[in-house]
């Protein structure tokens, strides 16, 4: 399963084995249409080699920013409480197509990124919600953090097929941050 995380398990809701997951991403339309997911440990993500998998009873609304997920096999609150803090897996296979030019970002993190001039900066590890537009958190081969800005004109090409995105090489623009 190539997986992508989709939320985070926050809590018990009620007490027939309900879960409240924390929706990461745009919205909780990918949380609230699965119908099979994986838990994984937070400490190891989409690695985490033993991953327990649900298939998914119902769902619905929650708190802002929250989802109620209910799954086949948990049948009480501690069964539910027992999940704190797992991450929510989905396969990337079963997320909706995006319009041309949006990109998951599961699509982006491990891609090269790279000058138009071919300068390598580093790979995308991460990436921010800052609120006004989403950073890029690029590490270089000597471990150096640079943050480049998705909107605007600093990204001049997303190529995820390719493992590449190549960025505008003003001068000074990506400068690695101080230590």
């Amino acid at each position: 399963m190539a997986a992508v995380v989709v939320g985070r398990v926050v809590g018990a809701h009620g007490v027939r084995g309900d879960v409240r997951v924390r929706w990461l991403g745009d919205g909780p339309d990918n949380l609230l249409s699965a119908e099979r997911v994986a838990l994984a440990d937070p400490e190891r993500g989409r690695s985490d080699p033993a991953p327990r998998t649900f298939d998914v009873r119902g769902g619905g609304p929650g708190r802002q920013g929250e989802v109620r997920l209910s799954f086949v096999g948990i049948e009480d609150r501690d069964g539910a409480e027992a999940l704190r803090g797992r991450l929510v897996l989905v396969d990337a296979s079963v997320l909706p197509t995006l319009p041309d030019g949006e990109f998951y970002w599961h699509e982006l993190v491990g891609c090269r990124v790279e000058t138009e001039a071919g300068a390598d900066l580093g790979r995308v590890r991460e990436l921010w919600e800052t609120g006004a537009h989403d950073l890029l958190v690029v590490i270089d081969a000597e471990g150096r953090r640079r943050l480049v800005p998705t909107a605007g004109p600093a990204i001049l090409a997303i190529e995820p097929a390719a493992g590449r995105i190549v960025v505008d090489d003003t001068p000074g623009l990506f400068e690695p941050e101080a230590n």
